[in-house]
């Protein structure tokens, strides 16, 4: 059979595929200049930086025969389920590579399986692009789907205590008008801390205590 790299590789079993598939994905990754860690031989944690979804962690893992893809997309949604996941099915048609997926707990995934065979520069760099796109292009639509209730309450937790809004932005059109409007001229004022405080965490950070969210 062929591995992942091109050459002949009859008579090795399937170990000796699985480790030369590892390798040709280290150096391809290493190749594309990502930023990636590898907690052991098989697995590679790569990071994609977005505009909407700051930081999409998708995993990397070379089983015996297939290598395996899956990025945490957001947690479950709290409200208006059957058009939240009909948004998300929606666009599956479309999707190249990896499709959107619920674990056991309804939180959603980019996952996927390629063949060893492709693990090749263009592919995964394509593959890669793909994760990325589908995950920061559709989170803020989603997460107006989903978390409305929730925006909204972490919108007037931070005017209540005069914090930035810069992050909420995106999601103006879930609260009144008005209080939007007001709030957005006071934060422009803010000047660099608002933008300081956009970069800090993902397009709605994780709150904690707070009335927030934690995608």
């Amino acid at each position: 059979m062929t591995g992942a790299a091109g050459t002949g590789t009859s008579g090795t079993g399937t170990a000796g595929t699985s480790a030369a598939a590892s390798g040709e994905l280290r150096a391809v990754l290493s190749s594309l200049g990502v930023e990636f860690s590898s907690p052991r031989d098989e697995a590679f944690l790569v990071r994609l930086e977005g505009q909407h979804k700051l930081a999409t962690m998708t995993w990397l893992i070379v089983g015996a025969h297939s290598l395996h893809i899956e990025a945490f997309f957001c947690r479950q949604p709290d409200e208006n389920h059957a058009a939240f996941y009909r948004f998300l099915l929606e666009r599956g048609g479309r999707m190249y590579g990896v499709h959107f997926a619920l674990d056991p707990a309804g939180d959603v995934y980019l996952v996927g399986r390629l063949p060893l065979m492709s693990i090749t520069a263009a592919e995964i760099d394509r593959v890669l692009g793909c994760v990325l796109s589908y995950s920061d292009d559709n989170f803020d639509p989603a997460l107006m789907l989903g978390f409305a209730s929730s925006i909204r309450r972490e919108w007037a937790w931070r005017v209540r205590r005069g914090e930035s809004l810069a992050n909420l932005r995106p999601f103006a059109r879930l609260v009144d008008q008005d209080t939007a409007d007001d709030a957005a001229a006071g934060d422009a004022a803010a000047g660099d801390a608002a933008a300081g405080d956009a970069a800090a965490g993902d397009a709605v950070p994780d709150a904690g205590a707070r009335p927030g969210l934690r995608t």
